[in-house]
């Protein structure tokens, strides 16, 4: 029986080539670290372009959660190279989140256009950290870069990956980073560190004295970032090391293609669009955008509660070929047809194409008869500042029992899952539109302008745009979530909320969800002034928040919304 690597890609029609066995290159980085990859090759004699992928959890997954194989991808024509970055998989030396990236990632492009049988052309796919490291290599890549296809990658470090408008993710962060911890402890040999830290992943909890703050990451300090990232000042020039948006003028002075993948529901939803939108001011015009009502991942078709269809499960590898035969390979029809954006309408199922992102505003201004936090049908959104009488809803933060995270980008279960539960509690305010006649349809960001006062130092804000369902259903469509921390006077707060694309039905509603807290996704915000990530619970404050509505400072929710769509071909076809 053949073992596994030595078996050959058949030839099919989706699989034009022959493919032939793995092989395992290493190659030597300024400083003499080895880094190693395996290369996946057309059978067939010729010069083929070359796509990267640099795996930052052993080159053997090379992101097959989300793509094709690599052989799959091999076999359209392509040498294909997975690499373990520095300190990770069987490659040498200490991995340091983004610090050695820009020039390991020029280094290994460089000795990739020039391997026997490349045509000297390369480019690079993969999401998360895959899609992160790509954008640092292109700030420091020579011209054998052509083109990057990064999906779900954070942008800015602190601002939308560590932290959310001065809030730390507190799960999501945590459980990344006990990960790396975990690949960390593998990498050094050392068993009962992995053999504790796979414990703690596999049943995270938020009991320590300082919930940000347990005493493993404190004892496995050196294994990974974690402690180092709450301890960094948001000023530092640590984080502008780290973040490709700090270096958008020089990714953007190259004029690289990029394939831009997203999700509605995923955590690094923002720094997608943000990279997007920040290179095509910054003059970067071939960029194609994409987002999905995927989590971060799989990208599948069922996320959360909903089923949206099969238009939600396109072919997502054939896509990358198209885009990388029409920037490698120069088959400029490859892409003929296909709108800059496209973005997947999760009222309607199915997928619309824009010119550019929706700018058009719309807003809904809130209003209440005082008793927002005890009735959902107290709440409303109304659309004229008229019709909105002066008053203001008192809503209590008990950190005891602090509003819980659910649903979204950030919550457990994540996607789009019924909140109705907490939309119930007696400490959530809730307000919610008429229900709609006609179909209303939001595409872009989302945000909440709050006229709000706390009788504490410091507090948190956490909104949820959701979709009513006649049902009764809850669906969470966007979120925002904000820490604020000094005692001085703040009125009105913005809560930024991501971004959404949805088409309300007639009898469906939106409502606004208003928390002081989304716990675990975010620590608890003690009340006292003092940071939330050294803050005990004990020291926690029962808080007031005081919403202010209608008047000479109304409280309201901007969305974008659109009303025309450009013609939209299926993904997969040839042009």
């Amino acid at each position: 029986m053949l073992k596994i690597a030595e078996r050959r890609q058949v030839v099919t029609e989706a699989n034009p080539y022959e493919v032939l066995p793995v092989e395992t290159q290493s190659i030597r980085m300024r400083d003499g670290i080895r880094l190693d990859a395996d290369i996946y090759r057309p059978a067939s004699t010729g010069s083929y372009p070359v796509l990267l992928q640099r795996q930052a959890y052993g080159r053997r997954i090379a992101c097959t959660i989300c793509y094709a194989h690599p052989a799959w991808y091999a076999a359209q024509g392509y040498i294909v190279i997975v690499q373990d970055i520095r300190g990770r998989g069987t490659s040498e030396g200490e991995f340091a989140v983004g610090e050695n990236e820009a020039v390991d990632g020029a280094e290994t492009i460089e000795w990739a256009s020039q391997l026997a049988g490349s045509t000297g052309d390369v480019g690079m796919y993969g999401f998360s950290y895959q899609g992160y490291n790509q954008m640092l290599a292109a700030t420091a890549a020579g011209p054998a870069l052509k083109a990057l296809a990064p999906a779900m990658a954070p942008w800015h470090a602190y601002e939308n990956w560590a932290f959310e408008n001065g809030a730390l993710r507190l799960q999501g962060a945590l459980g990344w980073a006990i990960q790396i911890a975990a690949e960390t402890a593998r990498h050094k040999g050392d068993q009962s560190a992995y053999a504790e830290l796979l414990t703690l992943s596999r049943g995270m909890n938020f009991n320590s004295v300082v919930e940000a703050r347990p005493a493993i990451m404190e004892k496995y300090r050196a294994y990974s970032h974690y402690l180092r990232w709450l301890d960094t000042p948001p000023d530092a020039p640590y984080w502008k090391d780290v973040s490709p948006a700090c270096h958008a003028g020089t990714i953007a002075a190259r004029g690289l293609p990029m394939l831009f993948m997203g999700g509605w529901y995923d955590t690094h939803l923002a720094s997608t669009l943000r990279a997007y939108s920040e290179l095509k001011a910054l003059g970067n015009t071939d960029l194609y955008l994409m987002v999905g009502p995927w989590s971060h991942f799989p990208w599948t078709r069922k996320v959360g509660q909903v089923d949206f269809g099969s238009e939600a499960a396109p072919d997502l590898d054939q896509l990358h070929i198209q885009f990388f035969d029409r920037y490698l390979k120069g088959r400029t029809g490859s892409l003929a047809g296909i709108p800059d954006v496209r973005l997947f309408d999760m009222g309607k199922k199915e997928w619309s194409g824009f010119p550019v992102m929706p700018r058009q505003k719309v807003t809904f201004y809130l209003a209440g008869d005082g008793r927002v936090t005890n009735d959902t049908r107290a709440g409303r959104l109304l659309d004229s500042l008229e019709d909105v009488t002066a008053n203001t809803e008192f809503m209590v933060h008990d950190p005891w029992r602090p509003a819980p995270s659910i649903g979204g980008a950030f919550g457990s279960p994540p996607g789009p899952v019924d909140r109705s539960v907490v939309d119930f509690r007696g400490d959530v305010a809730t307000y919610t539109t008429p229900p709609f006649e006609d179909e209303f349809t939001l595409a872009g960001a989302v945000r909440a302008v709050l006229n709000i006062k706390s009788d504490t130092p410091s507090f948190d804000v956490n909104c949820v745009l959701s979709r009513v369902a006649t049902t009764g259903q809850v669906i969470p469509l966007c979120e925002g979530h904000a820490g604020f921390r000094s005692s001085e006077e703040r009125a009105p707060v913005v809560i930024s909320m991501r971004a959404t694309c949805a088409t309300i039905r007639p009898g469906e509603a939106l409502r606004l969800s208003i928390a002081g807290a989304s716990f675990p996704a975010f620590p608890v915000n003690p009340g006292n002034g003092n940071d939330p990530t050294r803050a005990t619970r004990a020291e926690a404050l029962i808080t007031t928040l005081a919403i202010n509505c209608g008047g000479s400072s109304p409280s309201l929710l901007e969305v974008t919304v659109s009303e025309t769509t450009c013609d939209d071909p299926k993904l997969g076809e040839e042009a």
